[in-house]
């Protein structure tokens, strides 16, 4: 069912859920109410004005819908039994004794800062964990090395949320590769793109995430530091560290898990308990569930998409392409939490009620994400073109979308001097977008939930005509993805009511400000190169080869030349 320029049903109104999300988001910064009144709106256009017809669609039709999908329950229970698997690694004095081992090489200002930065890589798989934990375990190695606090904090938090958003295995991952489903299915012949397959194509076109990582290796390994944190440092090494009385749980914010705000929930915590957390043998309780995981995952990718191509000659790209990613992360998942729960109990960490306890508050971390990921897939079904194809298909017709991507596309092919400018800058353009939204509102899951359906279809409508599967393998669409996952963690970065920001000056026992005020010239000399060196080129056609070692050049070269050890 496809509508000309001219008879679109709803026409510019087709914009109005989207855009009024958006725009809400930033005024009241509650993330979870906004989706809510844009998917209302959306069914008061479909419904004609009709307010309580809009109200039954709203629960019946789409919230419900969307809900009971197959594939949304799947990537529900990833994210529930990756929130109770790190909730009990966290419990026995895992993640602890990893820490233990890797800080005993830190001697030095430079050791210490390299521990930090490694320690950040080696946590990959939640950022809530990797901040609260590093934080709080490495204030005191910090301080003895003269090391700022204002110093950790930006170690901590530059490095959590760029790893978790860049693992495969991650309590982000599901969440992610949803939200580039969510943007497939607004798209012609996008069921036929694989999104897992689509989510690794774009880690290149992550520069942000990727230079970041190597920026605040380069500030480590180089110990040299510009702008306000040369001053914190200075203060710091004449042995007057600007700490102040933080206690080590989290925050009682009103922003709840990644930028929720206002989630009329108690915000829970990781398991506080900790049994022999100062033993370092205990290291394997968290690296071998990790592992096991990981592996498992790569194993069930492989064994499905072998079932699926049936032929021992095919090509690895070709074998995970075909596989179920979905149903490889769920399995793989689960079999990570019983290792991590059969490890605990057998070392006597935990006993059986410690493990339901940590594994249930792990768990319900990942409430206030969830709640994220089902409203902002509602949105992106009701804004899009296609018959639902979740349990209850026949009832999900036509009649309740808006083709909001048909419309914009229509727009941008009817003035071809738009479409051609417009698609050099689509990765910018969306990266700026993405950093702003995230900003304003603190939420880097909320951002990439808005913003990544709207990208997708907006992109493909600017390509030129050549085919889905050329479409989703061109740089540009490439880069405009990468520039959503990237940027949403940027604004983050910046935000001061960023949770994730909050935690981790509280964790690191940093004044607030102080840790917004000293990593903000760094993240934006990180976005700056972003744009110069990444999507501006990407745009023009530069390859991404030869951008991300400009970038890192750059940047080094920053830090060694900007930067003073004094």
């Amino acid at each position: 069912m496809v509508f000309a320029v001219l008879h679109h049903p709803y026409g510019l109104l087709c914009l109005l859920p989207p855009v009024a999300t958006i725009l809400l988001a930033i005024a009241t910064r509650r993330i979870v109410l906004s989706l809510l009144i844009g998917i209302y709106g959306g069914a008061l256009i479909t419904t004609g004005g009709h307010p309580w017809r809009a109200l039954c669609e709203l629960l019946e039709i789409h919230l419900w819908k969307t809900l009971v999908d197959e594939s949304r329950l799947r990537v529900f229970a990833f994210t529930l039994l990756m929130g109770a698997m790190v909730g009990v690694i966290h419990a026995s004095g895992g993640m602890q004794g990893l820490v233990l081992v890797v800080e005993r090489w830190a001697n030095s200002r430079r050791r210490g800062q390299l521990v930090a930065w490694t320690l950040g890589m080696l946590i990959f798989f939640d950022d809530y964990a990797n901040t609260v934990l590093l934080g709080t375990t490495l204030r005191p190695l910090t301080d003895r090395l003269r090391i700022s606090r204002e110093k950790l904090a930006f170690l901590v938090d530059s490095t959590a949320a760029p790893v978790a958003g860049l693992a495969v295995v991650s309590t982000w991952v599901a969440g992610e590769v949803s939200y580039v489903q969510d943007g497939l299915n607004k798209v012609a012949g996008g069921e036929t793109v694989n999104a897992f397959q689509l989510f690794i194509a774009t880690l290149p076109y992550r520069f942000y995430l990727l230079w970041t990582l190597l920026f605040v290796f380069f500030v480590a390994w180089l110990d040299r530091d510009f702008g306000p944190m040369l001053r914190a440092e200075r203060r710091a090494r004449q042995g007057t560290p600007a700490d102040i009385p933080v206690p080590d749980a989290a925050p009682d914010h009103q922003a709840d898990r990644r930028g929720t705000g206002h989630l009329a929930m108690a915000r829970p915590e990781l398991p506080a308990r900790m049994p022999r957390s100062h033993d370092p043998h205990l290291w394997y309780l968290a690296v071998v569930p990790v592992l096991l995981t990981v592996g498992s995952v790569l194993g069930t990718l492989y064994a499905s998409g072998m079932q699926e191509v049936n032929d021992p000659q095919a090509a690895w790209s070709q074998i995970f392409g075909a596989a179920d990613s979905y149903y490889a992360l769920v399995w793989s998942s689960l079999a990570g939490l019983v290792c991590a729960a059969a490890l605990a109990w057998g070392c006597g960490a935990l006993d059986r009620f410690e493990i339901g306890r940590s594994a249930r508050g792990g768990a319900e971390l990942m409430l206030p994400s969830l709640i994220i990921l089902w409203l902002a897939s509602t949105l992106s079904n009701m804004t899009g073109n296609k018959t639902y194809t979740g349990a209850a298909a026949p009832t999900y017709s036509l009649e309740y979308r808006l083709y909001t991507g048909e419309y914009c596309g229509e727009q941008l092919t009817a003035r071809p001097e738009w479409s051609n400018a417009l698609r050099r800058l689509a990765p910018t353009v969306i990266f700026v977008l993405a950093s702003f939204v995230s900003f304003a509102t603190g939420t880097s899951w909320g951002t990439m939930a808005i913003v990544m359906p709207m990208a997708i279809p907006l992109v493909f409508g600017l390509l030129p005509s050549k085919g889905v599967a050329s479409a989703f393998a061109d740089p540009i669409m490439l880069g405009s993805m990468g520039s959503v996952l990237a940027g949403a963690i940027f604004g983050d970065h910046c935000s001061p009511i960023s949770d994730t920001t909050i935690l981790s000056s509280q964790s690191s026992g940093c004044d607030h400000l102080a840790h917004v005020w000293t990593q903000l010239p760094y993240a934006a000399t990180v976005a700056g190169i972003t744009i110069l060196v990444g999507t501006l080129p990407v745009g023009l056609g530069v390859p991404v080869g030869i951008l991300l070692p400009c970038g890192a050049l750059a940047l080094w070269a920053i830090v060694r030349l900007a930067g003073r050890q004094e």
